[in-house]
């Protein structure tokens, strides 16, 4: 592998420090731009808002509308802001359903983007659009879609809920354990996905006892920009097919979701090349499986599909669906095999491998 390989480093330009977060507006001038649309969700619209006034006159107004899974219906709305507001570039403040709103509007635009993020969904580095549209997600990947400037500010993270820490963080950890075993792997991107997961092993218990401790909440968001640069540099697999296909069609939570499928995910594939994933099974104890499990039961994460509110009787559809089109996987994909692994995420069994 060291001697075969294709790496190409991401064009985003990376900011990281307490208090970072006040240089956006140097940064959308850095830019060449001078009509910024501060996108939010509508819980962070408050925080939107005062974005806005910090810009001042560069503030060319706030959206905050963005939603799970970025419906391509809230999309259109966020594209008529731009277009009534004269906007030359957007600033996302949020997590993952922020960052994707922004991703969808730079991919219809172009225009330039300087994500802030507030959770570790690693989203924000990754030039990969996940979009919804008739109960089906899809993704795009395009030069277009990556943010021009990422700004990580850990002080932002303070207040975040400790579930929703831990479920971003989860995420985030999915797309470091696939860049593992990707089919276009390298051995630097495997060097991040290493140090992504040991960086989250580390800050997250010190998270769950003591929220506001910031070089734990500096470490995770250090994780998250390792696991989100993985993921923009290499293919994903099976993880994230069942991940889509569950938000796409059923509306999953999306960080809740990759949180319960991955040590499930982990462990079919660990039993195809158990050598590529012994770093996780290294860092977490045990098998690969029963090891990202046990972490995640410590960390008080969800364990199950069904307590997302996904009916048993839904899994025979998710196979269907998750089989029609996989992407590609190190272990072969059969409906029957992601039936069973699907019945164990639901029930929220321990794996084995």
């Amino acid at each position: 592998m060291r001697n075969n390989f294709t790496y190409q480093g991401s064009a985003a330009h990376i900011v990281f420090g307490e208090g970072r977060s006040r240089e956006a507006g140097a940064w959308v001038e850095k830019l060449g731009r001078s009509r910024a649309l501060v996108l939010s969700t509508p819980q962070q619209r408050a925080d939107a808002e005062a974005l806005a006034e910090r810009l001042g006159p560069l503030a060319a107004g706030v959206f905050a509308g963005a939603v799970m899974h970025t419906p391509v219906e809230v999309t259109a709305k966020a594209m008529e802001a731009v277009n009534q507001s004269g906007a030359d570039c957007v600033v996302s403040l949020g997590g993952g359903s922020t960052t994707g709103l922004g991703k969808a509007i730079a991919y219809r635009t172009d225009l330039p983007q300087v994500v802030i993020p507030t959770t570790y969904a690693g989203s924000e580095v990754t030039p990969i659009l996940g979009q919804t549209e008739g109960g089906r997600k899809t993704t795009d990947r395009h030069p277009s879609i990556l943010p021009e400037v990422v700004i990580y500010d850990p002080e932002l993270t303070l207040g975040l809920p400790v579930g929703m820490s831990v479920a971003s963080a989860l995420n985030a950890m999915a797309h470091a354990v696939e860049a593992l075993y990707a089919q276009d792997r390298n051995p630097i991107s495997s060097l991040m996905a290493k140090e992504g997961l040991s960086a989250f092993k580390t800050s997250l218990p010190t998270i769950i006892g003591t929220p506001r401790d910031r070089e734990a909440r500096a470490e995770a968001l250090y994780g998250a920009w390792l696991s989100g640069t993985v993921l923009g540099a290499v293919g994903m697999a099976l993880h994230h097919k069942i991940c889509h296909t569950l938000g796409g069609t059923f509306d999953t939570p999306h960080a809740e979701t990759h949180t319960i499928m991955l040590p499930h995910t982990a462990a079919y594939n660990a039993a195809a090349v158990p050598e590529l994933l012994e770093p996780v099974a290294r860092t977490f104890g045990g098998s690969v499986g029963g090891g990202l499990w046990d972490f995640a039961k410590s960390l008080g994460a969800p364990l199950a599909l069904k307590d997302l509110g996904l009916l048993e009787a839904d899994l025979d559809r998710t196979a269907e669906i998750a089989t029609e089109n996989p992407y590609w996987n190190p272990r072969p994909i059969d409906r029957q095999s992601i039936r069973a692994l699907l019945q164990d995420a639901w029930e929220g069994s321990r794996p084995t491998n």
